[in-house]
């Protein structure tokens, strides 16, 4: 089985660049590294098995479809939603933000 291809958000980009700001202000230039890595290995597994994430949230947040696969390592969890030929994700969020929150910043276009 083909993945399907992973496509960001512009908010969810907004949210990797605020990620490796944080790692760069830090001076922990490894660490952004690896956060990248995690994240690469992240979209490799929902793209491949977009069933495996977690839909507690979906729940939660009243958002059918919305799955959470958190990050090896990292306290991050990608939130996305699977569409018939691509990946759509909303979010990349550390694991203990209000996660209801995210609703009013995201641009749920």
């Amino acid at each position: 089985m083909r993945a399907k291809a992973i496509v960001p958000r512009e908010q969810a980009n907004r949210d990797v660049e605020e990620i490796l700001a944080h790692y760069l202000d830090k001076e922990a230039a490894h660490a952004a590294l690896g956060f990248i890595d995690a994240l690469e290995k992240a979209y490799a597994h929902i793209g491949h098995h977009p069933a495996t994430g977690s839909l507690r949230h979906a729940h939660e947040l009243h958002l059918p479809g919305l799955r959470a696969w958190p990050l090896t390592r990292y306290p991050h969890i990608v939130f996305y939603v699977e569409q018939a030929h691509h990946i759509d994700v909303w979010r990349v969020l550390h694991s203990k933000r209000d996660i209801p929150a995210w609703m009013q910043e995201s641009d749920n276009a």
